[in-house]
C-alpha cells in the first residue's frame, strides 16, 4: 500500500526536521508493523486551506482544497503530523464540496488520511518503536488534535513505550495554550495569559518538556517560554520518537 506525507505548510516553512522525523519514525514502524506502506512524497502539495476557510475566505479555501484532493487522492491513505490540518480535511471539506463536482472524490479522500500518531497505533499496529528518550516530559492535549480530530489516547500509548521516558500529567491538560491561529493575533493578551498558565502547569510537573501532537501550539508556548527565559522546552512527539530512535 502506498502512503501519501502530507507535510502542513507551517511546518514545511519553520519546522522541516518535523517533516523528516515523522519519515524516520514511520520507516521504523514499517520494520515492525503488521501494514507494510510505501511512503512518498508529492512536492506539488500545498496548504490544504484551513487558515484561508477559518478567516472566512471560503471561495480561497475551496480552492485549496481542490488542489489538495488532486494531490491525494491516487494514495491508499495519507498521513501528516498535525491533527488540525487533517482534522480541517476530514471535519470541513465536507462541507466545502457537498454536493459539488469533488463530492465523491473528497468522500473517498476524508476515509483514508489520518493523524500520524493515529496512523501508527490504529493502521500500522505499532506502539513500541523501541526508542529511547531519558528525560520528564508533560504531554499537551491541543484543541485541535481532542476536539477536531477525535485524537484519544494514541500519542500517550506511544510515549509510554519509550524507554526511559517518565511522563508527569500537569493540571489542565487539555485546556487550551492561547494559540488558536489568528485568535493569538486577534485577543494577544488573553492568548499571552493562557500560555503563561499552560507552561507554570508544566512547570509543576518538573517537566523538561512540553510535547504535543501540534507544533502551532508548541512554537506559541516556545515563543512565551523565550521571552521570559523559562527552563523548559517543547517537542513534537515526531521528534521525540525520532531523537529515541538515533542509534539505529
Amino acid at each position: 500500500m502506498t502512503t501519501g506525507l502530507f507535510i502542513p505548510c507551517y511546518i514545511d516553512q519553520l519546522y522541516p526536521d518535523t517533516g523528516f522525523s515523522m519519515i524516520k519514525v514511520l520507516k521504523k514502524a514499517d520494520e515492525a508493523g503488521k501494514a507494510h506502506m510505501q511512503f512518498e512524497y508529492n512536492p506539488a502539495q500545498t496548504c490544504c486551506g484551513q487558515v484561508a476557510f477559518n478567516g472566512g475566505f471560503w471561495d480561497e479555501a475551496k480552492e485549496l482544497g481542490v488542489k489538495f484532493i488532486k494531490d491525494f487522492l491516487a494514495y491508499d491513505y495519507v498521513v501528516g503530523p498535525s491533527a488540525s490540518c487533517v482534522g480541517m480535511v476530514r471535519n470541513y471539506y465536507p462541507q466545502m464540496f457537498n454536493n459539488s463536482a469533488w463530492h465523491n472524490q473528497n468522500n473517498q479522500l476524508t476515509k483514508k488520511i489520518y493523524e500520524f500518531t493515529d496512523f501508527l497505533v490504529n493502521i500500522m499496529q505499532v506502539e513500541d518503536l523501541g526508542a529511547r528518550f531519558e528525560a520528564r516530559i508533560t504531554y499537551h492535549d491541543a484543541c485541535a488534535a481532542l476536539r477536531e480530530y477525535g485524537l484519544t489516547d494514541q500519542p500517550r500509548r506511544l510515549l509510554a513505550r519509550v524507554e526511559g521516558l517518565e511522563i508527569s500529567e500537569m493540571k489542565d491538560r487539555d485546556v487550551c495554550c492561547g494559540f488558536g491561529g489568528t485568535f493569538s493575533v486577534k485577543h494577544e493578551a488573553i492568548s499571552t495569559a493562557m500560555a503563561e498558565q499552560k507552561v507554570q502547569h508544566a512547570l509543576d510537573t518538573k517537566a523538561e518538556y512540553i510535547v504535543s501532537t501540534e507544533s502551532s501550539c508548541l512554537m506559541h508556548l516556545q515563543a512565551f517560554i523565550d521571552k521570559h527565559e523559562i527552563p523548559i522546552k517543547t517537542l513534537h512527539i515526531a521528534d521525540l520518537l525520532a531523537m529515541g530512535l538515533q542509534g539505529d
